[in-house]
């Protein structure tokens, strides 16, 4: 992530904490209040910070943690409480080391369970899959996915009924933008029983509707 660049701040303490001459941690009361605000930690002894916390609310407990994982000297892990009642919000991972975080995870009304995770799971910079708990059950109700790279959605599930089983589907199995397969759960027996399908191309079939199996 970074050398140690606070070690000459007045408020700054500094530690060898295995005697090799190399600082380990760094903490810093920036306001003066005896609570630390910023610390940072050379976890692998290369006098390069590998994990920095801080306290931005200053109330002594750390909101936002920034970690490098894997000691490339990139942040791959950021976790945050955003609104200050001890618990993560926010979390950001780049998992493929490449240097840009590709997935996001949300809780937005503080219950402990995620509300809505995004991720770019083709490593392009553009996220293409999400998913969303719209109800705050801890399940996720929707799910949308660009499967393709084209940076269009091209398939989304739901489960709008909150009973724990899809019950829409809707996709563009042909990349034209265009939804051209649906699917729903009619009668709410957690099996898909109808499905419409149109914009089938050039041919005698341009559109049709039939049970899925097991209807």
């Amino acid at each position: 992530m970074s050398d140690f660049g606070f070690e000459d701040d007045a408020s700054a303490t500094t530690i060898d904490s295995d005697g090799d001459g190399i600082t380990d941690t760094v903490t810093v009361d920036t306001d003066g209040d005896g609570i630390v605000d910023v610390a940072g930690y050379d976890t692998d002894g290369d006098g390069v910070v590998d994990i920095a916390e801080a306290d931005t609310d200053g109330d002594g407990i750390t909101d936002v943690i920034v970690d490098d994982t894997d000691f490339d000297g990139a942040a791959d892990t950021i976790s945050a409480d955003t609104d200050g009642d001890g618990f993560v919000d926010t979390e950001a991972y780049d998992t493929d080391a490449d240097g840009v975080f590709d997935t996001g995870v949300v809780d937005t009304n503080a219950d402990g369970y995620a509300d809505a995770a995004v991720a770019d799971t083709n490593a392009d910079g553009t996220f293409d899959a999400a998913i969303v708990d719209t109800d705050a059950d801890g399940v996720a109700d929707v799910a949308a996915a660009d499967t393709d790279g084209d940076g269009i959605i091209d398939s989304a599930v739901a489960d709008t009924n909150a009973d724990g089983f899809v019950d829409t589907v809707v996709s563009d199995t042909d990349a034209d933008g265009e939804v051209d397969l649906a699917a729903v759960d009619s009668d709410g027996d957690g099996e898909l029983d109808v499905a419409a399908t149109t914009d089938l191309g050039e041919g005698p079939f341009q559109s049709e509707e039939a049970p899925v199996e097991g209807s």
